[in-house]
C-alpha cells in the first residue's frame, strides 16, 4: 500500500457522494461518515419515511446497531478491526432524545475498546437518518 490509500468495503452502503469509505495514511485508518443504510438499497434500517421522503418516525437502537456494523464492515474490509477504534465523532440529530439509548448501545459495543469520543447534536444529516458516526483506527 502506498502511504494514503482509498478503500472501500463490498459490505457497507455505497458513499452518497464522492468520497471513499476510508483514506489510509501511515498507520491510521480515516472513516467517511458512516449511517445505518444498508448496501445495494435505499432502505434504512429503523426508519419510516412518507411520501416526500421525510421522517415520519425512527428507531434510534436499530440505527445505532446498523451504524456500528457498517463501521465493522468498512474496517474489517480495509485490513483493520474495531478493537482498534481509537476515536469516534458522533453526531446525533435528537441529542435529549437519543443520546441515552445511543450511549447504553455504545457501551456494549465499545465495552472492551475505549476510544476517545466526541458527541454532536446537530440539525440533519445528508440522508434521513438520525446518527452517523467518523471514526480513525489504527491499521498494521
Amino acid at each position: 500500500m502506498s502511504t494514503s490509500d482509498k478503500l472501500n468495503s463490498s459490505r457497507a452502503p455505497e458513499p452518497v457522494g464522492l468520497y471513499p469509505h476510508a483514506r489510509r495514511v501511515g498507520n491510521l485508518l480515516f472513516l467517511s461518515g458512516v449511517g445505518p443504510r444498508e448496501r445495494g438499497t435505499k432502505k434504512i434500517p429503523g426508519v419510516e419515511l412518507n411520501e416526500q421522503g421525510e421522517i415520519t418516525s425512527y428507531d434510534i437502537e436499530t440505527q445505532c446497531r446498523s451504524v456500528f456494523n457498517n463501521i465493522r464492515f468498512i474496517l474489517e474490509d480495509c485490513g483493520s478491526s474495531w478493537d482498534k477504534i481509537v476515536d469516534v465523532t458522533v453526531f446525533l440529530t435528537n441529542m435529549k432524545a437519543d443520546f441515552p439509548t445511543y450511549n447504553r448501545i455504545y457501551a456494549e459495543f465499545f465495552k472492551d475498546n475505549l476510544p476517545c469520543r466526541t458527541t454532536i447534536e446537530i440539525n440533519c444529516l445528508p440522508t434521513p437518518i438520525a446518527i452517523e458516526l467518523k471514526v480513525i483506527a489504527t491499521i498494521d
